[in-house]
């Protein structure tokens, strides 16, 4: 007889001692050197990434499943993983009966033998997918933002506490949480090098992100549906990508909340479309957006994001953290490369993790806050009223559709008009 495998002798054990008792998960975390299975929702180029990230950083993890709403992206995707270098693409170990297409296909990658579920799909999904993950007792990498809309995020947050509950380990898309001069100054700031933080700027002034242009004449195809345009272009909605400063300026508000320790309590904004064209490609999100927000020691970050195309627009991309003590400025470190990408360390720190040779980790809740700070920067600059924090707890803002199939109608609202836009 073969000998058992440690993780069989845990699940023997446990299922043995059911009858007698509730074992906690974190018992039976850290099991050891075994190798893991991931599987992947959501195979775009974010998706795509991701794994390779996780192959490169973790020699003891297999990619055996995948899941996309779109037969080509699903294809392409396992295609451009197959051209690795053989030590990672030996690993890529996908076969038929694991490819999933559809709007439900992400069930089938939670239900496959996994041990990692990635969730790299757009961010409206993300808490419908995210709570059956964890539903599911699976550890999960979880790329940012958490939703799109206050009450789908509160739905993210009900089920980050039940992860935290059992246990699991969530790494967020959130990588400057494991970059290495984000941690050293981190520690700076905890040590009491910088003193007390009493303002910060937070920037992503950048390029626009279109999507639409890979398409023939990028233009809609006449044969989608709306629900099957709108996701194949789904930056230029709100529903569905949050807007920039909830797909692309989390990662700066993000760090703020991280160094302060908590989230804001108020915001005042202002915003809009400068260029971008009132044609259907082009969606209903703004082009950029300003944000004053206000932490409960009263100290204010400044936040602009803004996607502006054309030739010598100004770039900035980074934190700008104010103490008593001294400044910590991330525009600073631009340039040189980190020892180690911290897309991949995000990786390396999460298995780490799960087989308990490093901290636990679980950054849920702590993204999922900075989500709904971002939501809540937006809602100011769409409506052009003061919005606390607990207006956006007890909000009733669901963007969300109803139904999903590619031939939906799915009704573009336009773009917010502050004064006309209304708070809900």
């Amino acid at each position: 007889m073969e000998q058992p495998s440690r993780r069989s002798f845990l699940t023997s054990a446990i299922a043995g001692a059911s009858a007698f008792q509730i074992v906690k998960p974190e018992l039976v975390r850290g099991a050891g050197n075994e190798r893991l299975k991931a599987g992947l929702v959501g195979c775009g180029a974010r998706g795509t990434q991701a794994v390779q990230n996780l192959l490169t950083g973790c020699d003891n993890v297999d990619f055996v499943a995948m899941a996309d709403i779109f037969e080509d992206r699903l294809q392409e995707s396992i295609n451009n993983l197959k051209k690795l270098p053989p030590a990672l693409s030996g690993r890529v170990k996908v076969d038929a009966e694991h490819q999933f297409t559809g709007f439900e296909a992400y069930k089938k990658v939670i239900a496959s033998d996994v041990d990692i579920v990635m969730l790299a799909t757009y961010p409206a999904y993300r808490p419908i997918h995210f709570e059956a993950a964890v539903e599911a007792r699976k550890h999960i990498f979880c790329e940012k933002p958490f939703g799109t809309d206050p009450v789908n995020v509160r739905r993210f947050m009900a089920a980050a506490k039940k992860s935290e509950e059992l246990k699991l380990t969530v790494k967020s898309g959130a990588q400057r949480r494991s970059q290495a001069w984000y941690l050293d100054q981190y520690k700076r700031l905890k040590n009491g090098e910088i003193g007390d933080i009493v303002a910060f700027n937070a920037n992503w002034v950048g390029g626009p992100v279109l999507n639409f242009t890979k398409f023939p004449n990028k233009k809609r195809d006449p044969k989608w549906g709306d629900m099957e345009f709108q996701n194949r272009n789904w930056y230029s909605f709100e529903w569905i990508s949050g807007d920039q400063i909830v797909e692309q300026h989390l990662h700066n508000i993000d760090v703020c909340n991280w160094f302060m320790g908590t989230h804001p309590v108020e915001v005042t904004a202002s915003g809009g479309a400068a260029w971008r064209p009132r044609e259907e490609e082009y969606g209903n999100i703004y082009d950029h957006i300003y944000a004053d927000f206000v932490y409960p020691n009263g100290a204010h970050m400044a936040s602009h994001c803004r996607q502006f195309q054309g030739q010598g627009i100004a770039q900035n991309v980074s934190e700008r953290i104010v103490g008593s003590k001294g400044v910590i400025d991330s525009a600073a470190q631009r340039g040189g490369r980190p020892a180690t990408d911290p897309y991949v360390q995000e990786h390396i720190d999460m298995v780490a993790s799960i087989l308990g040779k490093g901290p636990y980790l679980n950054e849920s809740m702590a993204v999922a806050e900075s989500t709904m700070t971002c939501l809540m920067g937006r809602e100011a600059a769409y409506s052009g009223v003061k919005v606390t924090w607990d207006m956006m707890m007890s909000s009733k803002l669901d963007l969300l559709p109803k139904s999903f199939d590619y031939k939906d109608s799915v009704p573009v609202p336009p773009l917010p008009v502050p004064g006309v836009y209304k708070f809900v």
